[in-house]
């Protein structure tokens, strides 16, 4: 699969509707909305099947969906401000709710992703801090770009940590 050239262009979300996919446990869509193929420019023919991570953006620092696997991994539901990379190279910034599904027998059957439209005050926060991260992560990997999130944590707050950085977003929003 190629990925497209991003380019410097904001998809601008409609208030009040939801990007909405599933997803198996190793994260291969199995349904996307229209909303969802309308806004990736993919059709839904286009991305069942595909992994999730078709509409990553190389902006976001891969330390963040590491957390995110893990948590969902572990069953626990996760909250992030996530860039998104459209097939035609333009962008677009959601706050997306990850939901772990189960099945009767209680084990994990795939994750649920709801995401809506984000605030451009929240996303002038994030985006110069994802993109430091996304430098260290290329100077140092990911434990780099871990450590620097940490610190910055560190400096605003004793109740912020890593694991819960990105709930803690949602005050701003």
């Amino acid at each position: 699969m190629n990925r497209q050239t991003p380019i410097n262009e904001e998809i601008e979300l409609k208030n009040n509707v939801y990007i909405e996919s599933d997803t198996d446990p190793k994260g291969i869509i199995t349904h996307a909305n229209d909303y969802f193929a309308e806004i990736s420019g993919y059709t839904p023919e286009e991305l069942v099947g595909k992994p999730h991570n078709i509409v990553r953006h190389p902006d976001m620092p891969k330390v963040l969906f590491r957390i995110l696997w893990d948590r969902l991994k572990s069953g626990e539901n996760f909250i992030a401000a996530v860039k998104n990379l459209a097939k035609d190279g333009r962008y677009y910034w959601v706050f997306t709710d990850f939901e772990t599904v189960r099945d009767p027998e209680g084990n994990i059957s795939g994750y649920k992703a709801i995401r809506k439209k984000i605030s451009h005050h929240v996303t002038d926060i994030l985006d110069p801090i994802y993109k430091k991260m996304v430098e260290l992560e290329q100077e140092g990997g990911m434990e780099a770009s871990e450590r620097y999130l940490t610190d910055l944590l560190a400096e605003h707050g004793d109740d912020i940590t890593v694991d819960n950085l990105l709930e803690n977003i949602q005050r701003l929003y």
